[in-house]
């Protein structure tokens, strides 16, 4: 029988996509979250048939799995930050700290 192949290309891209929108208060969680699921669904049906999938592939998921988890931890930690400090200097605080910065930057 033919070993099946794992494409762990959708877990890297969806993880990447995780990681740029970090940039938007920690909001890449979701995608970050739904890359490491995947991986981890896919992993657990090679644990039920290990012969049925090649054993490239697999070392190729995990490595996806773990760089998923990584961005996820990110993401994770960047918005417990966020709403630490929308908690502690409030809303309208932060965002005349972001139109100070804009300012500065383009008289610059």
């Amino acid at each position: 029988m033919e070993q099946q192949k794992l494409n762990p290309t959708i877990v890297y891209v969806l993880a990447v996509l995780g990681l740029l929108c970090c940039c938007f208060g920690g909001l890449g969680f979701i995608l970050a979250g739904i890359a490491f699921f995947i991986a981890h669904s896919k992993l657990n049906g090679v644990k039920l048939n290990p012969e049925n999938f090649e054993p490239a592939s697999v070392k190729a998921m995990n490595t996806a799995k773990i760089v998923a988890l990584v961005i996820l931890i990110i993401n994770i930690l960047y918005l417990v930050m966020t709403i630490y400090r929308i908690s502690t200097v409030g809303w309208d605080e932060l965002m005349q700290q972001s139109q100070d910065m804009l300012e500065q930057m383009q008289n610059n």
